[in-house]
């Protein structure tokens, strides 16, 4: 694309990403500004709460065109959301134990700074994402070290084609973009798609397989 095109296309990416902020009922978007520059959606400003700097850029991610979400965008004071450390950790846990997710005391939890360090050993990937869900929404959470790992998996030779038969089952997604191989249980994707929906996706396909112990994401995004 010539200068002037791609100025003109990164102005279109920059007014569906407001558009897509200001539908986000978790985003306050006067709160958020949105910068592109070739495709790199920068957002800044202060957001109210963790889940709120996360769902600005989900919501980003979601936008045709938008190729990388530099997230600048940092978390405001204020006495009715800040919580002592110790008041955060005790949070994280009651809702950890609530879960039905999990089984009881896998998941250990420390808190730094309002920084949430998780670790422990679950059988499955949803299972680690689920943690992190809940504990970004509770109030006083500024980032969370996810370090959570999976219990050993066994190999099959058969995994890489189970994925694949997976992606084409996918409605939106186009199988015939995506290369899956798998070493053992470690499973890569390779491939260009148009969003970062498809490349999310394409990753939540492999990581449901019994066999999948690390995915490594490599599916390009070239709108």
């Amino acid at each position: 694309m010539t200068t002037t095109t791609t100025a003109h296309h990164d102005h279109l990416v920059q007014e569906d990403v407001s558009e897509e902020l200001a539908w986000a009922p978790q985003v306050n978007d006067a709160d958020v500004g949105v910068s592109v520059h070739d495709g790199v959606v920068t957002l800044s400003g202060e957001v109210d709460s963790y889940t709120e700097r996360v769902e600005a850029k989900n919501a980003a991610l979601r936008v045709t065109g938008v190729t990388v979400v530099v997230n600048d965008l940092t978390i405001r004071g204020g006495d009715h959301l800040e919580r002592t450390d110790a008041e955060i950790a005790a949070a994280v846990k009651h809702v950890i134990d609530w879960s039905a997710d999990l089984p009881r005391d896998v998941v250990q939890v420390e808190v730094h700074d309002h920084v949430v360090v998780l670790t422990g050993e679950v059988e499955w990937n949803y299972q680690r994402t689920s943690v992190e869900r809940l504990v970004r929404a509770l109030a006083g959470v500024h980032q969370i070290d996810n370090r959570i790992t999976l219990t050993a998996r066994a190999s099959a030779t058969d995994t890489a084609r189970l994925i694949k038969d997976a992606l084409v089952r996918h409605a939106l997604l186009d199988a015939n973009a995506i290369s899956v191989t798998a070493v053992g249980s470690e499973v890569t994707l390779t491939g260009t798609v148009s969003t970062w929906t498809e490349k999310n996706d394409a990753a939540r396909a492999a990581w449901s397989s019994p066999h999948t112990s690390a995915v490594h994401n490599k599916i390009n995004v070239h709108p």
